[in-house]
């Protein structure tokens, strides 16, 4: 949650250095990465966590991607690579490959650089990753949900901690304005970089990040936006918690899909229901977006009514007076990764990994090499989306299907962990 950003000029370095804490109430961790772009914020983060790395008993690393969009990208990762060698901190640059961007090239672009950060994070055994955004970030983010007319949830700003695939995360300079991290840019005469984007109005952030300006005389300054948006976190809060202790009686978990009682989910009160629909479509399918209102209504009522339906690459079958939601067979059927990559975003594979492994779904042609499925105790639909180990067109092991005691599949994260911590 958020809190009202004090004015700018009101942190001086000792205060500025236990800023963090907020995002740490257990105790700092022992290795944490820092994402770190050049740009101010990122440069500040950084050397706060560095400065904090011996009173707080931490080691801190740094992590830069290059998207490769700018000429200049590689130059800025290996300044931010100088910058950190002299602070004694490990650095390592990841670089974005990517073809012809067709989609939106800001969100493509942030979706590309959390997942390289977090397959980084894992690959380097660092269980907590900082991201340097502010309350001036925040309060752009809620002027953009205003310009899209979003209910409650578009409106509560940005996280400031978050769990993902193993992996916490924190924006632990989110109460602190821009311009108080570059104060303390200068007291201590650290250099960064401009990316000239953040002049480019074709983005909807800085046209967002002009009409701040413009809204001052009218005393609507980020301070007081950062304070309306930590108001509204707190009532979204009310909401996902009790949407979460609701789920407890209604929804039931079991090898990647979701049972929900549908009796109880008639009897409970729309917003449960919808945050309950929205949970179970992002953990079973990880779509980038919810889906529309009208969308989830319709899925809602098809849950009361008893009728099936597809959303968001999620199947749902009714019978009787239980609702399964499972994920569904064509949203996957190109989908393969090595064994040692979380597939499916939820599935981990355990075994003897090998690089010429891969994991798919087992579909109908890995099913019919399992004579003895059925002796698993799950359907046959469960079974045809769950992840098999493949060498080519040879099925190797089906750890649901037909356990050989070699190789095993686990949910990274249960539903309702998911469900309280997104």
């Amino acid at each position: 949650m958020t809190e009202a950003t004090p004015p700018p000029g009101a942190y001086d370095d000792s205060r500025l250095l236990r800023a963090a804490d907020w995002v740490f109430p257990g105790g700092w961790p022992e290795r944490i990465g820092v994402a770190v772009s050049g740009g101010g914020d990122s440069m500040a983060l950084l050397h706060l966590l560095a400065r904090n790395q011996a009173r707080r008993g931490c080691v801190v690393h740094a992590v830069t991607v290059d998207h490769r969009l700018r000429a200049e990208a590689a130059d800025e990762a290996r300044t931010v690579a100088r910058f950190c060698k002299t602070l004694g901190v490990p650095h390592q640059t990841l670089v974005w490959d990517h073809g012809r961007i067709t989609q939106n090239l800001q969100d493509t672009a942030r979706r590309a650089r959390y997942r390289l950060i977090g397959e980084w994070a894992l690959a380097t055994g660092i269980g907590h990753v900082a991201i340097g955004h502010t309350a001036d970030d925040q309060a752009e983010t809620f002027l953009m949900g205003l310009a899209r007319q979003a209910g409650i949830d578009g409106l509560s700003g940005m996280r400031g901690t978050w769990d993902d695939e193993g992996i916490a995360w924190s924006r632990p300079l989110l109460r602190i304005s821009r311009m108080t991290l570059r104060d303390y840019l200068l007291r201590n005469r650290i250099d960064w970089i401009e990316d000239p984007s953040n002049q480019n109005e074709d983005f909807t952030r800085i046209k967002a990040r002009k009409v701040l300006g413009a809204l001052e005389p009218l005393g609507i300054t980020v301070e007081k936006l950062t304070g309306v948006v930590h108001n509204l976190s707190s009532a979204q809060n009310a909401l996902r918690v009790a949407a979460c202790e609701k789920a407890v009686q209604l929804v039931r978990e079991s090898a990647g899909e979701l049972m929900i009682d549908r009796e109880t989910f008639r009897q409970s009160d729309t917003e449960s229901n919808r945050r309950i629909v929205i949970g179970a479509l992002r953990w079973i399918a990880r779509p980038p977006y919810p889906p529309r209102a009208e969308a989830i209504e319709r899925f809602c009522e098809s849950i009361r009514t008893g009728r099936d339906a597809t959303l968001a690459g999620c199947r749902l079958k009714t019978g009787g007076e239980t609702a399964v939601i499972r994920r569904e067979p064509s949203a996957i059927r190109s989908l393969e990764t090595p064994t040692g990559v979380v597939w499916d975003n939820r599935w981990r594979l355990s075994g003897p990994h090998a690089p010429n492994l891969t994991v798919r779904q087992l579909g109908p042609e890995g099913l019919r090499q399992c004579p003895d499925w059925r002796s698993s105790g799950y359907s046959r639909a469960t079974l045809l989306v769950s992840p098999a180990i493949w060498r080519g067109d040879r099925l190797i092991s089906a750890p649901l299907a037909a356990p050989d005691g070699q190789w095993t599949a686990e949910i990274v994260q249960g539903f309702h962990s998911f469900l309280l911590s997104h």
